[in-house]
């Protein structure tokens, strides 16, 4: 088995489309939007809809191709990307000959999984994806995906002088884990699914035990 039919057996039961819409899926070289995170938000993803329901195709297709145009974070256009993104992915299935509708929804879920965005999500589909995006911004894998992407930015990972912000005002484009009060934390209160919720407060839990242990040795 080749490496791109392995990445692409992940998504089972839907390995074929995966197949198909990977070479569109993500930038190259980003470790924050690359085929393991698209790996994990489809498990997460999947083990929402087992218990909320929905499409699981149509949900597949929107996981797959939910980064599919790449910004970076501190880049003005960023608030675009989910735009820019559900576009693409409307291109892409119209030419795979989807149907308006699935195509529409695909879209939907695109637009509207993006914290930037800031759009609520109004299909089954697009909850679940946006609450499975999010669990991989938060838990142990959503602290590593911070300090990874303030190595891009090329931010400290904290203020040595106040590392809580507690006599400044905080910038996580300056300091890694301002982020995790600017926007991380955040995160477990705009939960769309009863079972994304439940998760995302294990997760949660998780990211407060990893600043506290960052503390701890600071």
């Amino acid at each position: 088995m080749t490496r791109n039919s392995a990445l692409a057996a992940a998504f089972a039961p839907h390995a074929e489309l995966a197949a198909i819409l990977l070479p569109h899926a993500f930038a190259a070289d980003d470790g924050s939007h690359d085929a393991s995170h698209l790996i994990r938000v489809w498990k997460n993803a999947a083990r929402i809809q087992a218990e909320e329901g929905g499409d699981q195709r149509v949900l597949a297709a929107a996981v797959l191709l939910h980064d599919c145009v790449s910004v970076e974070k501190n880049s003005p256009h960023r608030m675009q990307a989910s735009r820019l993104a559900a576009e693409k992915a409307e291109g892409i299935l119209r030419e795979l000959s989807w149907s308006e509708q699935d195509t529409a929804s695909v879209a939907h879920a695109v637009l509207t999984h993006s914290f930037s965005a800031n759009i609520a999500p109004e299909t089954i589909e697009a909850k679940i994806l946006q609450d499975a995006d999010r669990l991989d911004a938060i838990g142990m894998v959503g602290a590593a995906r911070c300090f990874y992407i303030a190595g891009r930015m090329g931010s400290g990972l904290y203020d040595p002088l106040d590392p809580l912000a507690e006599d400044r005002e905080l910038d996580d484009k300056a300091f890694a884990i301002d982020h995790f009060e600017v926007k991380l934390f955040k995160l477990a209160d705009g939960f769309q699914t009863a079972t994304g919720r439940r998760l995302a407060l294990e997760r949660q839990q998780r990211l407060r035990d990893v600043l506290a242990m960052m503390l701890d040795e600071i």
